[in-house]
């Protein structure tokens, strides 16, 4: 196949990725604020939906591959925690969490975020990329 043909695979890939993130960020809000926990093992779950999303997307195994698969389950950890936090933030404060999460700052939510995932919620996180980055390549 071209390499034109494979370059055309990249925008496809891109957007499966980022609706991805997004949709498994989503179900990781909702799952932990029906748990009342981080749930943080969904990290893995990020790094399976990734990998199977490039590879669903035909891009071309290798390092790039492999960087985008990480990317996106990062990019799925950051989403889930600012919402988690947001959620958090939001019933308090008598707002819906959408509302929360725009009117949060970076620095808030990290002290938040960085409070509320012990030592085992970060092992998930990690593990989570290990696994994005081992199984997208």
């Amino acid at each position: 196949m071209p390499d034109t043909a494979r370059a055309r695979r990249w925008p496809l890939a891109t957007a499966l990725l980022l609706l991805g993130s997004v949709g498994i960020a989503a179900a990781w809000i909702l799952l932990a604020d029906t748990r009342g926990a981080q749930s943080s093992w969904m990290a893995v779950i990020a790094a399976l939906d990734a990998a199977w999303l490039l590879r669903l997307a035909r891009a071309r195994p290798g390092a790039v591959r492999a960087i985008a698969g990480t990317a996106a389950t990062l990019l799925a950890i950051v989403i889930a925690n600012w919402g988690i936090v947001a959620s958090q933030l939001a019933r308090p404060m008598g707002m819906v969490p959408w509302e929360s999460a725009l009117k949060l700052g970076p620095h808030h939510a990290w002290t938040l975020a960085s409070l509320a995932n012990s030592s085992v919620d970060l092992a998930w996180l990690a593990a989570g990329l290990v696994i994005a980055a081992v199984l997208s390549r």
